[in-house]
């Protein structure tokens, strides 16, 4: 589940996790204990309860997402404290930022998350990829904070774990799924568990589909309506056991998707929303009302696989993952949703990846260690095309030198990028006592990246190539390319002292380095000094936290403080119409966070969490403009979550349980420049490139029988309407981008297990 459907992201993340459901609803109350289950995690490569582990981790268990509202991928944002997760092409390559780190506004194909995000421990190089088919999930760990050491490539601010579910061993099992609602969204998803050597071999296959009209109207007379779900995904999993020291666990997938373009704003720049260079304005228009004259289709799909081994010895477990992926994506995006052709983009890209990561891990003697080797291939081959200004064709003649900001053009721009990633990587956690833990991990990393066959050329209105910007200006020249590489290396980890009090509080320190590798600017096509390299990103984090549970195990309580001297972030600036690649010096990140779950009773719990973050950059020019003060992108101050379950009844067709769950975000802004103009001489602030605070609310009422189950829900209840990204296009195109999130949703399941 890696790449995989390129940007499917979402729309195949609804299917993701809304199939995940009927099946075993997480129990409230642990059996042994009577109090609140505890999830067991891999957060740090090997199995053990979340509450025991030492780092801020969000665990939330496979059946356990639908009671919070998680849907899509993006809905883990309404969960875990300080998380936001965007998109500038709506349920596609999602932004994931956490604790304020992110990759800022940039929106191109080649660029690195700086939150690591795996599926079954197997890194997910391409962002593409992330948020792709999440369908039939043991859990998900949302790791907080720098994870340099065994997680290591790409990290700088945290990793996302998706874990699909594993085959049993033991009999037949498995579920169907249907369910239909608003938009004339159909879904349907199921699993089939078979074994085919008791306690040895078995096989575990599931799918999903997704489709549903779109929700965006389109109002020019006879126009494609945006926003639409198009999903189909399977998956086959095969888990061997030999014997009881050696495992074998083998993944095959395949995903496609294909939904109609994102809803944006087109808000011209004029106070009142009008285009000084088209006269176009959104007007009357309702919050999901567009005039698109050209929207088209978004097209990913994706394949691969993962194999991994592991032999236990008693004291030593020696681990193989080795995983593949491809894919790619094909967009036709009308991205000004107006009613004539003002920018209109094709993006192309074809991605594959491979990773091998190889491990030891030792346990006795009060002392746990890990020591492994990782090395990681990526590919990406991307061909753009943009055409600009194109209402003017016929009215205003084609005429060089360019760019002419008063004439239409086209631009045709490729390149491949290859990305090499090697590591060793090692840690040690040594009992001084039996209360106190002490750890240390460190990890060495070389990373080589090559920009090749790079070209690009200005076309006029018939797009017929006339003029190469790439690899040099002059006369078009379809065989001349350019080639740029560059290295970077880096010493990252993590040394950390944990306390635990008692058997149900734990205290824990740490100090970590986080890292992500130098990059190059993708988004460049007019001249060859736009293609520079990046200097790789580093964090110092610091990081005390409290994992408690009270109230003998009915009241979960965890808190984390958090101090980040953030250097180099890698984020985009817009100049005219090239986005480039560029590095903050510095900034300071402060933040708080709270989780909080009780059982008020054996069929009441409730669920909250709280985020705080203050951020800031420090030495930061853009365009001639400073910028030091500003707060980082996608980094609300506030982030505030709550819900509950309430067993209602218990009846003979099953347990009737009424959940609700609300998020808020706080305003947050979506460019660095935050209220400031976007280059010198510009008479209007970017204070459009905002999400004022919002509030979502789901809810569902759900039938939790033996057999069969089913469930009525509803989506952001009170139709919120709210922008997920934001991207200031003003200077060349005279309007801002606001890419849309989701509108009132509601429908029901059915589904029987087997």
């Amino acid at each position: 589940m890696r790449r995989f459907k390129s940007r499917l992201a979402l729309s195949a993340g609804i299917a993701a996790i809304f199939a995940t459901p009927g099946h075993a609803q997480e129990a409230q109350v642990d059996a042994d204990t009577g109090g609140i289950t505890d999830i067991v995690v891999t957060a740090q490569r090997r199995a053990e309860k979340a509450q025991a582990t030492p780092l801020a981790i969000t665990a939330i268990g496979g059946s356990d997402l639908q009671s919070k509202g998680v849907f899509e991928t993006a809905d883990l944002s309404a969960v875990v404290p300080n998380l936001q997760i965007i998109s500038p092409y709506g349920r596609a390559q999602p932004n994931i930022s956490l604790r304020g780190i992110s990759v800022a506004n940039e929106y191109n194909a080649n660029q690195a998350s700086p939150i690591g995000v795996y599926i079954d421990d197997a890194y997910m190089a391409s962002r593409t990829s992330h948020g792709m088919q999440l369908y039939d999930l043991e859990r998900v760990e949302v790791l907080r904070g720098p994870q340099g050491t065994l997680y290591g490539r790409n990290t700088t601010g945290g990793a996302v774990n998706f874990i699909t579910m594993r085959p049993k061993l033991e009999g037949t099992s498995g579920f169907v799924e249907v369910g239909y609602g608003k938009f004339n969204r159909i879904e349907a998803s199921g699993a089939l568990d078979a074994t085919v050597v008791p306690d040895k071999i078995g096989i575990r296959i599931a799918g999903n589909y997704i489709k549903s009209d779109p929700m965006v109207k389109n109002l020019v007379p006879g126009g494609q309506d945006l926003q639409s779900e198009d999903s189909l995904g399977v998956r086959v999993s095969l888990l061997a056991k030999p014997s009881e020291d050696f495992t074998l666990f083998a993944k095959f997938y395949h995903g496609k998707d294909k939904p109609w373009q994102v809803g944006n704003h087109f808000i011209g720049a004029t106070p009142t929303g009008v285009s000084p260079l088209t006269g176009y304005g959104r007007g009357s228009l309702g919050f999901y009302e567009v005039q698109a004259n050209n929207p088209g289709k978004f097209e990913f799909d994706g394949t691969g696989g993962l194999l991994n081994l592991t032999y236990n010895t008693g004291d030593w477990t020696l681990s193989s993952i080795t995983s593949y992926d491809s894919g790619g994506r094909k967009l036709k995006h009308d991205a000004d949703n107006a009613p004539m052709d003002i920018l209109q983009i094709y993006w192309n890209d074809a991605f594959k990846q491979f990773n091998q990561e190889v491990r030891v891990n030792y346990d006795a003697d009060g002392v746990k260690a890990i020591l492994g080797g990782y090395y990681g291939w990526d590919q990406v081959d991307v061909y753009n095309q943009f055409q600009f200004l194109f209402f003017l064709k016929g009215i205003v003649p084609f005429a060089l030198p360019f760019p002419a900001a008063t004439s239409g053009f086209g631009v045709d721009s490729r390149y491949r990028q290859t990305r090499e990633s090697k590591a060793i990587f090692g840690q040690v956690e040594y009992e001084l006592t039996d209360k106190l833990t002490a750890s240390l991990g460190l990890r060495y990393t070389w990373d080589s990246l090559k920009y090749s066959r790079g070209n690009a050329n200005i076309t006029d209105y018939s797009l017929t190539p006339v003029f190469n910007t790439i690899p040099a200006p002059g006369p078009y020249n379809p065989a001349v390319f350019l080639d740029r590489s560059d290295d970077f290396k880096a010493l990252s980890g993590r040394i950390g002292l944990d306390y635990k009090a008692s058997d149900d509080v734990l205290l824990y320190a740490s100090y970590s380095r986080g890292y992500r590798a130098g990059a190059i600017n993708g988004g460049g096509y007019l001249s060859p000094t736009q293609i520079d390299f990046v200097a790789p990103e580093k964090v110092d984090a610091y990081e005390v936290g409290l994992k408690s549970d009270l109230l003998d195990r009915r009241l979960r309580l965890n808190l984390a403080g958090f101090y980040y001297d953030y250097k180099n972030q890698q984020l985009q600036e817009v100049i005219g119409a090239v986005a480039l690649l560029r590095s903050a010096p510095k900034a300071k990140i402060l933040g708080f966070e709270a989780e909080m779950t009780a059982l008020l009773s054996d069929n009441f719990k409730i669920n909250s969490t709280l985020g705080i973050l203050g951020t800031k950059y420090e030495g930061l020019t853009l365009s001639g403009i400073n910028l030091n003060g500003n707060r980082l992108p996608f980094a609300p101050k506030l982030t505030w979550s709550g819900g509950a379950d309430w067993t209602v009844a218990d009846t003979k067709a099953g347990k009737i349980v009424l959940n609700g769950n609300f998020s808020y975000a706080s305003q947050q802004w979506f460019s660095p420049f935050n209220e400031k103009p976007s280059y010198i001489g510009d008479a209007i602030t970017n204070v459009r490139q905002q999400q004022e605070g919002y509030w979502l609310v789901n809810g569902q009422l759900r039938l939790e029988g033996e057999k069969f189950y089913g469930s009525l829900w509803a989506k952001n209840i009170f139709n919120q309407g709210y922008h997920v990204y934001g991207l200031d296009l003003r200077a060349a195109f005279a309007y801002d981008y606001l890419a849309l999130g989701s509108p009132r949703t509601f429908g029901a399941t059915i589904g029987v297990k087997f």
